[in-house]
Order: C-alpha cells, then structure tokens, then sequence
C-alpha cells in the first residue's frame, strides 16, 4: 500500500512530516487529510490564531506533490 505525506504550508514555511501514512489510495488521503484539517482548524479557533491559507501538500513516497488541499476546503460556511 502506498504511503503518503501530509505537508503543512502555512505561507512560506512549510511544516514535514516525516512519518506519512499509508492508504490504500489517494482518495482515502484526501479524505483523511481533510479530517485533519478540521481538527487543526478547531484547535486554532479556540486558541484564537489566524486561519488564513494553510493547506496540506499531499506527497507521495517519490516526493511528488500529488494533493493541494487548502484548509478552508474543511469549513462548511453554509
């Protein structure tokens, strides 16, 4: 199974993870990864930080940018 690589961009910098995780597909990361993207959302509303353009870099096991998925892409405003 491959394993993946959730990257945060938060402007410039830009947060490894080291570890990945492994999914039976790229679907199944994206779909993860927007899990934790609510979750972190979450955590910097009630520590009241600003949410302004982080996203995920979804990587594969070769590096390659497979997944851009933004933060807000988590919020249901609606």
């Amino acid at each position: 199974m491959p394993r993946f690589y959730f990257h945060i961009r938060d402007g410039d910098e830009l947060e490894i993870d080291p570890q990945g995780t492994v999914f039976d597909t790229i679907e199944a990361a994206v779909i993860d990864a927007r899990m934790a993207a609510r979750e972190i959302l979450a955590e910097k509303l009630l520590n009241d930080e600003v949410i302004d353009g982080q996203r995920f870099e979804i990587t594969d096991e070769k590096g390659e940018l497979v997944e851009t998925l933004p933060f807000q892409i988590a919020l249901r405003l609606q």
